[in-house]
């Protein structure tokens, strides 16, 4: 059975791709946090591309020969827009916080001890707003996104790092 197609306005992105090329096996745990940042994304998100009125956006996100983020838009009519290249740097300290966080969480998850977890949890959320901070600022004057959008593409950036942080 097919899944029906979430209605978007045209601010906003349609469809998301990780450019796996670079990708290894991924853990069972981070393999549900993408899944989860993606689903969360597509059933709500506002993002624009400065300056255009093109959307809904089709995004792949990726990590360049230079370890620059890349983000490769297209637009409705499945037009290849000017790549948006960060650096990574702003974002490398998080990302490892982010996998030790999330080792640490699913540990404790599985050992049931809620008062840490709520501890962790917080830990971890905290983190996703400094991401999207830091994401936000970057991507001023290019794109526009809500918090919430950008707290799920963060997610998604850290597991692009998978294998350059974490051996897993």
């Amino acid at each position: 059975m097919a899944t029906p197609a979430i209605p978007h306005n045209a601010h906003s992105i349609e469809m998301i791709e990780l450019d796996e090329g670079t990708i290894i096996q991924r853990h069972p745990d981070i393999e549900a946090e993408r899944a989860s940042a993606i689903r969360d994304l597509l059933q709500s998100n506002s993002f624009r591309v400065r300056g255009l009125d093109g959307g809904p956006y089709y995004l792949k996100i990726g990590i360049d020969e230079q370890r620059q983020l890349v983000l490769a838009l297209r637009d409705r009519n499945k037009q290849d827009l000017p790549p948006l290249t960060l650096s990574i740097k702003p974002f490398r300290r998080l990302i490892k916080d982010y996998f030790m966080i999330c080792e640490s969480y699913h540990k404790t998850f599985r050992n049931g001890d809620k008062t840490r977890l709520e501890t962790i949890d917080m830990a971890r959320r905290g983190l996703h707003n400094e991401g999207a901070d830091i994401l936000l600022a970057r991507c001023d004057g290019q794109l526009d996104m809500d918090h919430e959008t950008a707290r799920c593409l963060f997610t998604l950036i850290c597991i692009l790092h998978i294998g350059v942080v974490m051996p897993w």
